[in-house]
Parts: structure tokens; C-alpha cells; sequence
């Protein structure tokens, strides 16, 4: 399409329609199109140049895919993926027609519900009355408030806050399990003591969400929980993508 490449935002059914209202990425988006072999399609547009992870970009990227997934199931790409040529992502398109179809019909009707789980901001309290060990600590700052008291008495709130997030979290998360197709585990996240994807159906994810919110009001002395979704089914796909670079 241009010498920068295409760029690719996911790969779909072949006769998936396109979000009329939309645009690409870049400053100077290009047009929206589908590059269709045999029974799937990718979706792409002109690969800006010197492609970076702005938060327009970022957006409209996310935004497409959701708009996508409005009319059925996406095998989303992550931002910034490029290929070289049509050719490349024809080829890789019927080479892998099989396995494309078969995700997309895991995912018909699905969308991810992300959950993470972090130390509650108003926790101490709760902490200093039900951890003896701390209140121990606490006292003897009070006594002799030595700067190896005040770390010792740091390390150890920090750790029990930690730990008490991580239990609620994981309670959240094996409570929730039973209405989610599919769990996926995510990367470590700074500050961050539990990160889960769910796989749901579209029709429950309002339902889902809200639970989760339910069921992190119940643990609030511990844990605060943030839920982000409905979201493209990042986590719900085997590692691979059509062959480019990574721009940004």
C-alpha cells in the first residue's frame, strides 16, 4: 500500500463489515479496507510513517478493534503491528485460514474482562487492628523511634498489605472463574499483586463486571480492585501474528 508498509489491526471473517465511522492511525489516517483470502480477512489501513504509541493512535486503534467486534468475533493484533507487504499478509492469511477460523469461532459472542487487584488505600487500619505482629512493630516506634525501628515496622506493612491483596484478589478471581469461558493469567504489573483476564460472554460482561465490583466491596479493607473491559480478546490467542515489525 505504501513504503511504509500495512498496518494491521486484526483478522476477521471475510465477509465481516467495516466500521463506517472510524478512521486508522496516524496523523493522516488512510482508509480502512480488508485484504480478503479465502474465507478470512485482514483489516489494515496505511502504516504511518515513524509510527509511535500516541495516545490518538493507542485510541483509534483500541476503538477499532471494539467497533470490529460489534458485528462478530476479531482476532485482535497488538498496536503497531506492520507488515511489509499485501503479499505477507496474504500469504500468512491462507496459511494459517484453518486456525484463524477456529478462533474466531472461540471467540464468537465473547469479549475479555481484565481484573486487577491492588493493596486498598484505606487498608492500615484494618491492617494495625487485626495483625498483632504490626501493632507490635507500631509500639516500639512509639517507644524508641529509631530510623531501623521505623524500616522494620515500613517493610512489614508494606509486606502484610501485599499479602492481604494478593489473598483477596485471589478470592475474587476463583469466585468470578465459574462464569468465564477461559482465565488467563497477566504480566507482573508494578504495584499490582493479582492481574486476570476472563473470557465472557458479551451478553454477561455488564453483569460480570458488576459482580466483580460486588465482590471487591466485600474485601475493600484489603484490596482495591480496578476492572477494565469490555476489552478485544488480547489474552484468549495463541502467540502469533502476521509476520512485520513492531512499530512504536
Amino acid at each position: 500500500m505504501t513504503d511504509d508498509g500495512i498496518y494491521v489491526y486484526g483478522i476477521v471473517r471475510a465477509d465481516h463489515p467495516l466500521p463506517s465511522h472510524l478512521v486508522g492511525v496516524g496523523e493522516t489516517p488512510g482508509a480502512v479496507e480488508r485484504i480478503v483470502e479465502g474465507r478470512v480477512a485482514a483489516v489494515v489501513s496505511q502504516a504511518p510513517p515513524k509510527l509511535r504509541a500516541r495516545r490518538r493512535d493507542l485510541m483509534a486503534h483500541q476503538e477499532m478493534l471494539l467497533a470490529l467486534a460489534d458485528d462478530g468475533p476479531v482476532l485482535p493484533m497488538r498496536f503497531g503491528m506492520v507488515a511489509p507487504d499485501e503479499a505477507v499478509v496474504r500469504r500468512q492469511l491462507s496459511d494459517d485460514q484453518g486456525s484463524h477460523l477456529a478462533a474466531l469461532e472461540g471467540l464468537a459472542g465473547r469479549v475479555e474482562i481484565n481484573v486487577k487487584a491492588m493493596p486498598a488505600d484505606d487498608s492500615l487500619g484494618a491492617l494495625v487492628k487485626g495483625d498483632a505482629t504490626i501493632r507490635g512493630l507500631r509500639e516500639a516506634v512509639r517507644r524508641q523511634p529509631s530510623y531501623e525501628a521505623k524500616m522494620r515496622l515500613g517493610e512489614a506493612v508494606a509486606t502484610a498489605l501485599s499479602r492481604r491483596a494478593t489473598e483477596a484478589g485471589h478470592e475474587i478471581v476463583r469466585a468470578l472463574t465459574p462464569r468465564a469461558h477461559a482465565v488467563c493469567a497477566g504480566p507482573e504489573v508494578s504495584g499490582c499483586q493479582v492481574n486476570v483476564s476472563f473470557l465472557v460472554d458479551r451478553s454477561d460482561s455488564a453483569d460480570f463486571a458488576a459482580e466483580a465490583e460486588r465482590l471487591a466491596g466485600h474485601h475493600r479493607d484489603r484490596v482495591a480492585l480496578r476492572v477494565a473491559g469490555p476489552l478485544p480478546c488480547y489474552s484468549f490467542l495463541e502467540p502469533r501474528a502476521l509476520a512485520g515489525r513492531a512499530g512504536g
